[in-house]
């Protein structure tokens, strides 16, 4: 099902956190935002991830950020994609990536992560340009809902400065950089 939304791209963990801060105080619907990122940098070192009942536990050093958004955010999850590696994902993206994983999407030489983003209406283009951020340890911030939520989210994501951010609608894409 094709959606409209907004991806913004991240420098830091500290500046998506922000970004979320924001977006919660601009009255976003929390439900319709996800977030993806490796979770590490290399000099850091994840000592280990744990389940809680419903929530999953990270410790380290960006366990409070992890940990925050797991709190927030409508399910959460580990995967190690191949081309990847460990990313952490909290949102409605761990339904869209697990439907890739079970091959619910089929989209040629997509990963898990892009056929999920795919699904929802991302372009191929874009995708690439995604899984290219959280290679270089960058974080995904996404925003799905009706157009108006949509341009709501871009309006507020514009004012915390992301590296990049893109509206996306079905098959028509409009940038903003």
């Amino acid at each position: 099902m094709k959606e409209n939304s907004v991806v913004a791209v991240y420098h830091s963990h500290t500046e998506a956190d922000q970004a979320v801060k924001e977006l919660q105080r601009g009255g976003v619907d929390l439900h319709k935002l996800s977030i993806v990122g490796k979770g590490y940098h290399t000099d850091e070192q994840v000592v280990g991830y744990y389940n809680t009942g419903d929530r999953m536990k990270y410790w380290g050093k960006v366990g409070a950020f992890w940990g925050g958004f797991w709190g927030l955010l409508f399910g959460s999850a580990l995967f190690i994609i191949p081309g990847l590696g460990p990313i952490l994902a909290a949102g409605p993206v761990v339904a869209w990536i697990v439907a890739g994983l079970e091959g619910a999407v089929e989209v040629g030489a997509l990963g898990a992560l892009g056929a999920g983003l795919f699904s929802i209406g991302i372009p191929k283009d874009s995708i690439v340009k995604y899984e290219t951020a959280l290679k270089t340890d960058q974080f995904l911030l996404i925003v799905h809902g009706t157009a108006a939520e949509v341009a709501q989210a871009k309006d507020i994501i514009r004012t915390t400065h992301p590296v990049h951010f893109s509206q996306h609608s079905g098959d028509e894409v409009a940038v903003a950089a």
